[in-house]
């Protein structure tokens, strides 16, 4: 018996430019998983409306077991760098110099890329500065340890975590 095939399918807020619509899908398609259908957010919402740029919802726990292999390393490396630009703003004020860190344009929030797991509807949250670890930790999780989530990584403690699940216990 053969698994079946990952399937991805992305959300999309209305301000995602083409250029980064492609970039997401040839990067799950990079990593195992392409989307099935790619849709745009409903027009009326705002930015404050949703919390998210991108959600993607596709079997997490296969899809995160497969980001380990090396093979998917390069693509991997590139799914890193799209949601690094997907997540963070346009600058609309000049550029830093080199070394400095880039004001964000006032009002501009980051906005995260979530992915879903399409079976439990548990949501880890990717912010566009995770450290490297984090992704490192990522492709180890085992999401049977969570019941409610959404996922964070929590810096100081070295972790993914659920507030909500520990809340819980």
């Amino acid at each position: 018996m053969t698994d079946a095939p990952l399937r991805a399918e992305l959300l999309l807020d209305r301000e995602v430019p083409e250029e980064l619509r492609r970039e997401l899908v040839a990067a799950f398609e990079g990593l195992g998983a392409p989307p099935v259908r790619v849709r745009h957010t409903v027009d009326h919402r705002g930015a404050a409306d949703i919390p998210w740029i991108v959600l993607a919802s596709l079997p997490l726990q296969a899809f995160l077991t497969g980001l380990g292999a090396e093979a998917v390393k390069d693509a991997y490396d590139a799914f890193k760098g799209v949601v690094r630009r997907t997540a963070r703003p346009e600058p609309r004020t000049p550029v830093a110099p080199p070394g400095a860190r880039q004001a964000r344009p006032e009002g501009a929030v980051a906005r995260p890329i979530v992915l879903q797991d399409a079976s439990t509807g548990l949501d880890i949250v990717l912010e566009p500065d995770l450290p490297a670890e984090a992704y490192e930790r990522l492709t180890a999780l085992d999401l049977t340890e969570f019941a409610v989530g959404p996922l964070h990584y929590d810096r100081d403690r070295g972790r993914w975590r659920s507030l909500l699940d520990e809340a819980t216990d």
